[in-house]
């Protein structure tokens, strides 16, 4: 079982959002939702502040998450229960990249490279919004030709035989950037498919 995480806080004594966060982060102390909760007075300790790169208030970090300005109860709840759920990570990158989250997702990939299979929902769901799909195809760009995308090509080796064109298109367009045998017979496949952007793309990727 994964422990509940630990949570530290940065305020101010003059930041009106500030103790409704700190109010919802202490209920989730007693309930046992988060661990632990540190909290720092930015006034009183801008040493610690200036540490972690803080430059407004509210500022929390939850588990691996970092998250800026006013939250509700109920996010801060869902961002703590995704530091122990299977699907935690995936949820996590969709709403980052909604956000435009992308230097987050990419420093929690850095920190754990296997946390790149948590993009995979994203390729596989072709009803995802248009800048979660391009943050999650600038990151699998970043990561092209590395052991970490290359342990994801069974995984996108079924995304291309997906129904959805789009699905398949980009999982074409991932499986180029990890290069190697493993992927050449998925692309191979692809080279006759029905979409005319799919065989491109499969095509690219195996030149």
């Amino acid at each position: 079982m994964i422990p509940p995480p630990d949570a530290l806080l940065f305020l101010s004594s003059h930041c009106p959002h500030c103790p409704a966060v700190l109010a919802g982060l202490s209920d989730l102390v007693k309930r046992g939702v988060i661990g632990r909760l540190e909290v720092v007075n930015i006034e009183m300790h801008p040493e610690a502040a200036a540490a972690r790169g803080v430059r407004s208030v509210p500022w929390l970090r939850l588990g691996p998450f970092e998250l800026a300005g006013a939250r509700t109860a109920g996010e801060l709840e869902t961002w703590a229960r995704r530091v122990s759920a299977p699907e935690g990570m995936a949820e996590a990158f969709h709403d980052l990249l909604k956000s435009g989250g992308l230097d987050q997702v990419l420093a929690l990939i850095a920190d754990e490279p296997a946390r790149l299979a948590a993009l995979l929902p994203i390729v596989a769901n072709p009803e995802a919004s248009i800048n979660v799909r391009l943050g999650a195809g600038v990151v699998f760009e970043d990561y092209a030709g590395t052991p970490a995308l290359q342990a994801l090509i069974p995984a996108l080796g079924e995304l291309s035989a997906h129904t959805d064109a789009r699905v398949r298109a980009d999982a074409c367009h991932i499986l180029g950037l990890g290069g190697g045998a493993a992927a050449r017979p998925w692309l191979e496949a692809r080279l006759d498919d029905a979409d005319g952007d799919v065989r491109e793309i499969a095509r690219e990727g195996l030149q």
